[in-house]
């Protein structure tokens, strides 16, 4: 019934971008030792799977572009130490956003933003993409619902993370009623 409920309600956030080039996609949110049967439900239900653990990407949040002393700095530190990994930065400005690409970000999260500082995010990606030639890829979260999904999908964003979609899904209420048949 858990396992449904989420693949139910990614299903519902997948139909909700049907139309747009938005991925719906999970995020590391979920109950301690069912993380890969949720994931998979997600997957089920049409979504993404983000990271299975802190190992598969580093995610630079706030806290760690507050103690590093900014944006650039925090990207360039972990360059330093782990120069492969995946590497996405989380911005809650277009300011930072300018900085996460000037330092060479390819992968930026666009948190709580509005949907017309995200409209301006995806144009300003798009500019650099075509001055530098480095693609940006950006993702939306935070403070997002199902009644939005659409409209930060027209943004242009190409991925949409749901922490709900694991740690908020309710249960699909499966019965078994046997019948005798004659």
């Amino acid at each position: 019934c858990h396992l449904s409920g989420i693949a139910t309600m990614t299903a519902q956030w997948v139909d909700a971008v049907h139309g747009t080039n938005a991925i719906i996609r999970d995020t590391r949110k979920t109950t301690p030792g069912l993380r890969a049967l949720e994931k998979y439900a997600v997957r089920c239900g049409g979504g993404q799977n983000h990271r299975m653990a802190l190992s598969d990407a580093a995610l630079v949040k706030d806290n760690h572009i507050a103690a590093a002393g900014g944006v650039a700095e925090a990207f360039q530190l972990v360059r330093q130490h782990a120069p492969t990994i995946t590497l996405e930065i989380e911005v809650d400005t277009l300011e930072q956003l300018t900085q996460a690409m000037l330092a060479g970000a390819n992968l930026v999260l666009l948190d709580n933003m509005s949907t017309a500082t995200m409209v301006e995010a995806v144009k300003m990606a798009k500019e650099h993409t075509a001055r530098t030639g480095a693609a940006v890829v950006l993702e939306a979260s935070g403070g997002l619902s199902i009644d939005r999904a659409s409209e930060v999908a027209q943004t242009g964003v190409d991925f949409i993370s749901v922490g709900a979609l694991t740690h908020s899904a309710p249960i699909l209420d499966l019965g078994l009623d046997l019948e005798t048949v004659l």
